[in-house]
């Protein structure tokens, strides 16, 4: 293995682990890559056209090198990223911290339990370090331009049934320092250059996170954790799928990927025989998120002997569940007029509704969060094409107005409300809502490998009780707010669509229970650290990225006073 490329620390994967991991450990002096299998995007770079949004997925062997990775199993559909700022490409930019007494301790359910080998208190420094570094800002509802209809009701629905809401703070940049929200604002650059090289602005309201921001408003991790690992030195290395993970023969480990040649984008290229490329470290850093990381480990698992046969176990997905309020309307009965929620204006999530946990002092159950979801532009034109029965019809008056008006001389010229009634007031999807819940759902599910590709075995059937009460609440919050409820056209064949799988490296007191240790260091093999949310040993319940940053800034602690330890 001489004449190998070799670093300090190879971290694999640059999501919410994984670029935290890069940074810490470029900071602290240490030679460090990292590998990312997807592409870089800069801002105006995320595609808007059809033809291009419906390639920007993820399939390399069928020339896809977009963004989203679409897993299908038994009781879920699974969306993730692929691109360099892995899952904060294309999430809504939550920053709740876990509830401090959702870290529960042996809390059975049928099979198993969940336990937290970390407390809240062990997290709360860290929180703090990446709510710093990701310029966490709370939207700015009700500020001058900032009334925000989906946000107002939200609030009015909370309040009317006695819930508790709450602005959660978004990895969002609304305003510059010491200076109000100004919608599209230039930013003012950090203290390290970013690695695009391109102009940011503050939030435009338009509803585009889901899919990737185009004004770098959205504090995305390559705009920061990433700027600052490579100002520090780091390398950075995308299209880079990496296949191959074992222990050196002499100490640390050995790395091989797979390069993606641009070149190859667009068509069918046989991946399995495109040429490894090999690296070596002294440190191992896995953040390539719960199905990579957990995929890596189960296929190179005969290198790793000793790994806990806990592999594969606690997987969840985080109690994810999407409802649609239709047709809210507002007014005294009789006199009822569409509620206008325009869901399309603003942030994807503004604010949060809470409710408590059996581990609360006041709560019972399993506790959940149910957030405002809204959506691009385009997609209300979707919705609106749904009518077209309807549109017709008035077309076809308009239509017939015209015609008479030529056959009787009819002097009129102006003829804007007749065309306004035509294309019609867009009721619906002004007036709709996606809600999205999720929350301590059970991690019951085990992940293998079944012919060489990642399964997963979980359904929704002992997290039941739980998702009916998350869809009993929002039922309550839409009939509160004049809607009908629409659920989850999934859930009528028992499956969800997770955006936060979770689980499969989990970490525990002890390698019978788990995977890795409260640090992510996995037990038997030193400095063969798990980042990712493939380490959470149960759902976070809130969204769980800032858990998992914080848990990868701890985690590196413990690595850098290890690698000080070494140098002395």
């Amino acid at each position: 293995m001489t004449g190998l490329e070799h670093f300090d620390a190879v971290v694999i994967g640059s999501g919410f682990g994984g670029a935290v991991s890069g940074y810490r450990l470029a900071e602290a002096g240490l030679s460090v890559v990292v590998l990312e299998r997807g592409k870089a995007y800069p801002p105006g770079s995320f595609p808007r056209n059809p033809a291009d949004l419906g390639r920007n997925f993820w399939d390399p062997s069928a020339g896809l090198h977009g963004m989203f990775n679409i897993w299908s199993f038994r009781g879920l559909e699974a969306v993730v990223s692929s691109g360099l700022g892995g899952g904060s490409l294309i999430y809504a930019n939550v920053l709740l911290r876990k509830d401090e007494h959702w870290f529960v301790h042996h809390d059975p359910f049928d099979g198993g339990y969940e336990t937290w080998p970390i407390s809240r208190a062990d997290l709360d420094p860290h929180y703090d370090n990446v709510e710093t570094m990701l310029n966490a800002q709370r939207f700015p509802f009700e500020s001058d331009g900032y009334g925000i209809a989906k946000t107002k009701a939200m609030r009015d629905a909370a309040d009317g049934l006695g819930l508790e809401w709450q602005l959660p703070p978004l990895a969002v940049t609304f305003h510059n320092k010491d200076r109000p929200p100004v919608p599209g604002e230039p930013l003012a650059d950090r203290e390290f250059p970013n690695l695009h090289g391109l102009p940011r602005q503050t939030c435009r309201l338009c509803g585009e996170c889901d899919i990737g921001c185009n004004y770098g408003a959205k504090n995305t991790l390559d705009h920061n954790y990433l700027s600052a690992a490579k100002h520090e030195g780091a390398t950075i290395r995308t299209r880079c799928e990496v296949r191959v993970i074992r222990p050196g023969e002499n100490g640390g480990y050995v790395v091989q990927y797979v390069e993606h040649d641009p070149m190859n984008e667009g068509r069918h290229t046989e991946t399995k025989q495109l040429p490894l490329v090999t690296v070596t470290c002294d440190r191992l850093v896995l953040g390539a998120g719960t199905f990579g990381s957990t995929y890596l480990l189960l296929r190179n698992r005969s290198a790793f002997p000793s790994i806990s046969r806990a592999l594969g176990t606690r997987f969840c997905g985080n109690g994810d569940l999407l409802g649609l309020m239709v047709e809210t309307k507002t007014g005294r009965p009789g006199h009822e007029r569409p509620r206008r929620l325009n869901g399309a204006e603003g942030p994807v999530i503004t604010s949060a509704i809470r409710i408590p946990d059996g581990s609360d002092p006041d709560g019972q159950g399993r506790g959940f969060y149910i957030e405002d979801a809204g959506f691009p532009e385009f997609a209300g034109w979707l919705v609106e094409m749904t009518q077209a029965g309807s549109r017709a019809s008035r077309v076809l008056r308009f239509a017939v107005k015209r015609l008479l008006a030529k056959l009787t001389n009819d002097p009129r010229s102006d003829w804007g409300a007749a065309i306004s009634e035509a294309l019609g007031g867009a009721e619906l999807s002004v007036s709709s809502l996606p809600l999205l819940g999720m929350g301590r759902d059970v991690p019951d599910g085990n992940m293998r490998l079944n012919d060489g590709r990642l399964d997963v075995d979980w359904t929704t059937e002992s997290s039941q009780p739980f998702f009916d009460r998350v869809e009993q609440t929002m039922r309550d919050i839409t009939e509160y707010l004049g809607g009908s409820f629409q659920p989850n056209l999934l859930s009528y064949l028992d499956r969800v669509i997770s955006v936060h799988p979770l689980g499969g490296a989990p970490m525990a007191d002890n390698p019978a229970d788990g995977v890795v240790d409260a640090y992510g260091e996995m037990f038997g093999y030193p400095e063969l650290y798990v980042v990712d949310g493939s380490a959470m040993p149960g759902p976070v319940g809130a969204n769980p990225a800032l858990t998992i940053a914080a848990f990868a800034d701890r985690a590196m602690d413990h690595a850098i006073e290890h690698a000080s330890a070494g140098r002395a």
